[in-house]
């Protein structure tokens, strides 16, 4: 079945009677189909099957959009354009999708809510879920030479100290405590220079 013959059956199935032809091209529109119109959906890529999956989902303008793991089997630059896509209709609908992936929660959704054995055990703004699911802040710093792992720990602040490769140290310190101030000062007394420095963010995982 072409793609075009698809969305205009699913229109009939929710009886938009003389808006199909509007709404299919609307929805061919916004999920990004246009340049694949002439091809049957068997003959489409993963991530365009997935966006046929979105615009037929949403040829009766539903309010609410759930979603089942939508970038499941997806190769990257097809991951990237499906998010993207599903963020762009979040601007607009009310997106509830299911997910395993946690790069993906932090990614697209707002809001998370994490479920653990069928019980409710997080439900909270993304961005607050992350900044409250660690107890450290770390921060990665590059040298210009090599550099004593006991004379970074003795750094006031300083929680534990990890080595990354060749002059580069990846420093925990207590959450909202900035040690890189610390950081300098030891450097200077020490005769070292920093190259780099840089706070490492907190990600879903």
């Amino acid at each position: 079945m072409y793609i075009k013959e698809y969305l205009e059956f699913v229109a009939g199935i929710h009886n938009l009677g003389k808006d199909t032809e509007k709404r299919v091209s609307e929805m061919m529109d916004v999920t990004g189909l246009i340049p694949e119109k002439s091809k049957k959906i068997g003959a489409l890529s993963k991530g365009y099957r997935q966006r046929v999956g979105l615009a037929q989902a949403m040829i009766h303008n539903p309010e609410v959009l759930i979603l089942d793991e939508p970038t499941s089997g997806l190769d990257p630059n097809q991951l990237v354009e499906i998010r993207n896509l599903i963020s762009e209709i979040g601007k607009q609908k009310t997106i509830m999708l299911s997910t395993h992936i946690l790069q993906e929660v932090e990614a697209i959704c707002s809001r998370a809510i994490i479920i653990n054995q069928g019980k409710i055990v997080a439900d909270d703004s993304t961005s607050h879920l992350l900044s409250s699911a660690s107890q450290s802040d770390q921060v990665v710093v590059e040298f210009d030479q090599e550099v004593k792992q006991a004379g970074l720990k003795s750094i006031k602040g300083v929680l534990s100290v990890k080595h990354v490769s060749g002059y580069i140290w990846l420093i925990e310190s207590a959450k909202e405590q900035d040690v890189r101030q610390e950081i300098f000062r030891y450097a200077v007394d020490n005769g070292l220079t920093v190259l780099s420095m840089q706070k490492q963010a907190l990600v879903a995982e």
